[in-house]
């Protein structure tokens, strides 16, 4: 039964799909810091579109497989519910939708408690790029919040994403330790998100730093020299992180596609806008040409791994089709 088929084809995608989502929310804020609204806005649509196709799966799966969700929701790439729905509330926070935006960073709150403790549960040594979603997720939710407190003046919003963001940071150092490093040269997309660990949390930093105002007051000088000196040193790290892993891709090519390459995608976009964010934060005008250069960069990543993705579907297609 064709329906049957379809049902079945949508019930084996991994959880880790919903990194195509968070790659493609990403690049949607990062073409709108840039002054690309009407690609921002396509972009934004097709975000919108998988995530809403990813929770309809979600919810398939919780009320009819409880036993498969339960094991899906134990894997790392679960955690890219929490980081996508914060990622595309941050863009629609820009867009000035910030009802939806509150939902958005609602939902996400709602969902990353029992996953996370789900994922860490099943946390063992030598793990993929994956363990690092435990700190995206979380910094996601800080970008999130402090982006909402700028845009409506609410300084408890502020003050609990820096929590967020300090927790962020010793949940990376943990996943650190439980990270096989032998996936930087062998990893199949998400080591990457090693990287990506670390430019979301420079991203977090920036918009607590941006969020800042005479009519909030939510740093002292010495809370703000502490916050943009561990903003710029996470940049840097995030930056490194980057030219290590694209060095790494030269030196072992892993041209075909996998599903685990958004994974690589929304890193490369991730770094890119928090290159763009920390430049207006902390008044670096010149860090705004990489920035731009990252940016493009990333969309050409993005454009390679969908066109995968539609071979990958089609190949997929004719291989059932009777004969």
């Amino acid at each position: 039964m064709p329906g049957t088929s379809q049902h079945i084809r949508w019930a084996q995608r991994p959880p880790a799909v919903g990194a195509a989502v968070l790659a493609t929310g990403i690049l949607s804020v990062g073409l709108r810091l840039t002054g690309h609204e009407t690609l921002s806005r396509i972009t934004l649509v097709l975000g919108c579109a998988a995530w809403l196709g990813l929770a309809a799966d979600f919810a398939v799966r919780l009320l009819r497989q409880r036993a498969r969700w339960v094991a899906d929701a134990g894997t790392p790439g679960a955690l890219t519910a929490v980081a996508a729905t914060a990622v595309l509330g941050t863009r629609f926070s820009l867009l000035g939708r910030q009802a939806l935006a509150e939902a958005l960073l609602a939902l996400s709150a709602l969902l990353w408690p029992p996953l996370i403790t789900l994922v860490m549960r099943h946390w063992r040594p030598r793990m993929p790029g994956g363990v690092f979603l435990c700190c995206v997720a979380t910094q996601g939710l800080a970008v999130l919040g402090a982006t909402l407190a700028a845009a409506e003046s609410a300084a408890w919003l502020a003050h609990t994403a820096l929590v967020l963001f300090w927790l962020g940071l010793a949940l990376y150092g943990i996943a650190l330790f439980r990270f096989d490093q032998r996936q930087v040269l062998e990893g199949p997309g998400d080591q990457w998100i090693a990287g990506g660990a670390l430019a979301v949390s420079a991203l977090a930093g920036s918009e607590l730093l941006a969020a800042d105002s005479a009519r909030l007051y939510l740093w002292n000088d010495d809370d703000r020299a502490v916050l943009r000196a561990v903003t710029l040193t996470l940049l840097v790290l995030g930056l490194a992180a980057y030219a290590v892993l694209l060095a790494a891709e030269f030196v072992r090519p892993r041209t075909r596609y996998d599903v685990r390459r958004w994974a690589t995608v929304f890193p490369m976009g991730m770094t890119a806008v928090a290159t763009l964010s920390v430049s207006a934060a902390v008044d670096v005008p010149w860090l705004g040409t990489p920035g731009e250069v990252l940016l493009w960069i990333s969309v050409a990543a993005w454009s390679a791994v969908a066109a995968g993705a539609v071979g990958s579907a089609r190949a997929a297609v004719r291989s059932r089709a009777p004969r």
